[in-house]
């Protein structure tokens, strides 16, 4: 027999069957689906982390309060935060040499209420000089000064979607917004920068600190004057902090240094949640195999009657393995084109994309589980005598 009317019989004892040919790969498409959107969507997160570390600003340095690093518990090190003004003095004069300026960072989540709409915002208490240190712009209305940073006036810039929420298309500059008690003068509306940025509300440091009672920042962000000035810069801010911090009461990062960290948690996520998703195909080729040993006992007639004729145990064997690859590799296709499906459907809301190797991983993976999961099957076929098989009831 040749291996072209081969393949063409095992086509037709595909089709003949179809419903259980369909129901037998269902766990092979399951497995590389999930393989495939799992992957994607954590990429999408990888991405959405690098986007929201852009929007930043470029050449930034943070400072966070306690040893930073995914080991050490991020409660205890804001619980003994001795981050002040005064350490932001000291890097402005001291790091003054390689870098532009630094700027503290309160945040909260507040509610901000217009009249009868609310939003709940993310409140971000800082200096003057944000608008240097930062890639944020202001759309139109003004950031507050230096006069009203001393003063701690009530003032505030919004991001847009903020501004959308509460004010709709109306100008908001000049407008009175709530917080709790406290009242607040709309002065400016921030460009669009996308993601959490424009859900942002930045007011003065000074202002947060009496308004909410916070003592400490909760971070300090540093602009280095040019990329080849952050490795030098970020030694003489550790000297300025050491001043009148211990070394382990604070961390002074790159970006890079964070997203490094981030992006190897979410790579070995990505690995863990794709191996547990590979255990669906694994249950796939079982299923496969089952059915493979279930048809060799249906067509013990068939494999006598085409051994009687002259078809060769390899004949046999290979028909079936054909089989058991086509169903595995149809279901990996099938699973490819879901996933694809998928991270087009998470890109509304994360930059989710399908890695090439994640691609040729599932069709290899569902290559093989045919392949392994066939053989057992296709050598059972193989075997069978041709005239015992022609006497079987």
């Amino acid at each position: 027999m040749q291996l072209a009317e081969t393949f063409r019989s095992s086509i037709s004892a595909l089709r003949a069957n179809m419903v259980r040919t369909f129901l037998t790969m269902l766990g092979v498409i399951i497995g590389v689906f999930a393989v495939l959107s799992l992957v994607s969507l954590v990429r999408g997160v990888q991405n959405y982390v690098t986007d929201q570390f852009s929007s930043l600003g470029s050449n930034l340095i943070l400072v966070a309060p306690g040893r930073f690093g995914f080991e050490n518990d991020p409660a205890l090190a804001f619980s003994n935060n001795k981050l002040s003004i005064e350490d932001v003095e000291n890097i402005q004069r001291d790091a003054s040499t390689y870098i532009i300026g630094a700027t503290p960072n309160l945040r909260l989540s507040k509610t901000v209420e217009y009249k009868t709409k609310k939003f709940l915002a993310s409140l971000v208490g800082t200096n003057s000089d944000f608008l240097e240190i930062t890639d944020l712009e202001v759309a139109y209305g003004r950031p507050f000064t230096k006069e009203e940073e001393l003063v701690k006036s009530k003032v505030m810039v919004l991001g847009p979607q903020v501004k959308e929420e509460l004010f709709g298309n109306r100008d908001p500059i000049g407008e009175k917004v709530k917080i709790g008690d406290a009242s607040f003068e709309i002065i400016g509306v921030f460009t669009e920068k996308g993601f959490q940025s424009d859900e942002r509300v930045v007011l003065p440091y000074t202002t947060m600190q009496s308004v909410f009672n916070i003592d400490n920042f909760s971070g300090i962000t540093v602009k280095a004057k040019d990329q080849d000035s952050i490795e030098k810069a970020m030694t003489e801010v550790e000297i300025a902090l050491l001043k009148d911090l211990k070394k382990d009461e604070f961390s002074v990062l790159s970006q890079k240094d964070i997203l490094k960290s981030i992006q190897s948690v979410l790579g070995i996520l990505s690995m863990g949640l794709g191996g547990v998703a590979a255990i669906s195909l694994i249950v796939g080729g079982i299923g496969i195999m089952n059915i493979m040993l279930v048809s060799v006992t249906e067509r013990i007639r068939e494999i006598g009657l085409r051994k009687a004729l002259g078809a060769t145990s390899l004949n046999i064997g290979i028909q079936f393995l054909l089989e058991s690859v086509m169903i595995s590799v149809l279901g990996g296709i099938i699973g490819i084109i879901l996933g694809f499906l998928a991270a087009l459907a998470a890109q509304t809301f994360v930059r989710a994309e399908v890695p090439l190797w994640a691609i040729l991983l599932a069709f290899l993976f569902s290559v093989f589980t045919g392949v392994v999961f066939g053989t057992y099957p296709a050598l059972q076929a193989s075997k069978k005598d041709p005239i015992e098989a022609l006497r079987y009831e």
